[in-house]
């Protein structure tokens, strides 16, 4: 046997002392006490998984918790203009502070940190998956209940960083309803099965669109499938957004923590009982 240097990763070995290899997690940042971590996952871009973010951290803050959002998607940042945050973030030699909206969710963008929102970030992958290790590492969120963690679509460089990188309890999957709903849903609960991150159930958004008159539902996008691709991988439908004219007008304003809707009520119920 050659001398021991030590490193059980790199060894193969099977001596008393081998230890188990050292956890990917990265270190909270000592002025950090985030209890849980909830991930917004979809297969594809544009199906609202910024919306189901910014509403769930809304309606969590109303029922009393704390709550943050950390948008991991680098290369398009939405959370800070959905909650109309143009001050940048400031720090410490301890960390950087995130920055709260109106109503108290803490919350830390890319944008918050570029001179300019329009700046692009042209960034490779591993440099962006530095950055989301950052947001977690080396921003001081203090305490939080609830953080959500807004990520870009795809199972690319970032979802693996912070399935590898970060405690989360559960990922939600937003998906829309078109015949493509199976694939999508599937590329998504796939790589969390792979990861071992547990899948707490999909959510539908531009189910349909509620007639202003009579108010019944017209299905602009198609009939839905959701219920067809959750069943086929074991998953509870959490809920089903429509589309609606004055959710769209809160977002643009950033107006989002004044929405009226009960229609994650029930996902709320099911955060709380984690």
């Amino acid at each position: 046997m050659s001398e021991c240097s030590h490193n059980c990763a790199s060894c193969s070995e099977n001596c008393g002392e081998r230890t188990a290899p050292e956890s990917m997690l990265a270190p909270e940042n000592p002025h950090s006490n985030v209890r849980k971590v909830i991930g917004i996952v979809s297969g594809k871009g544009g199906v609202g998984k910024s919306l189901v973010t910014s509403m769930l951290a809304v309606l969590m803050r109303r029922k009393g918790y704390e709550t943050a959002i950390l948008d991991a998607d680098i290369t398009g940042p939405s959370i800070p203009k959905i909650f109309h945050l143009t001050e940048r973030a400031t720090g410490s030699e301890e960390g950087i502070f995130p920055v709260q909206s109106k109503l108290g969710t803490k919350v830390m963008s890319i944008n918050l940190l570029l001179p300019d929102e329009t700046e692009p970030v042209v960034w490779r992958g591993p440099v962006i998956g530095n950055a989301v290790t950052q947001f977690w590492s080396d921003v001081m969120w203090g305490d939080v209940d609830f953080m959500f963690v807004d990520m870009p679509p795809g199972t690319g460089d970032v979802p693996l960083t912070v399935f590898q990188s970060l405690p989360v309890d559960g990922i939600i999957v937003v998906t829309s309803p078109q015949d493509l709903v199976s694939m999508i849903v599937g590329k998504a609960v796939k790589m969390a099965q792979k990861m071992n991150v547990p899948i707490l159930g999909v959510v539908e958004n531009y189910s349909y669109l509620a007639c202003p008159d009579c108010g019944k539902h017209i299905s602009v996008f198609g009939e839905s499938h959701v219920e067809e691709a959750a069943e086929k991988y074991g998953l509870p439908v959490l809920a089903k957004l429509p589309i609606d004219p004055a959710v769209a007008a809160a977002c643009d304003s950033g107006m989002i923590e004044l929405f009226d809707g009960d229609w994650l009520d029930g996902t709320v119920e099911m955060l709380e009982k984690l």
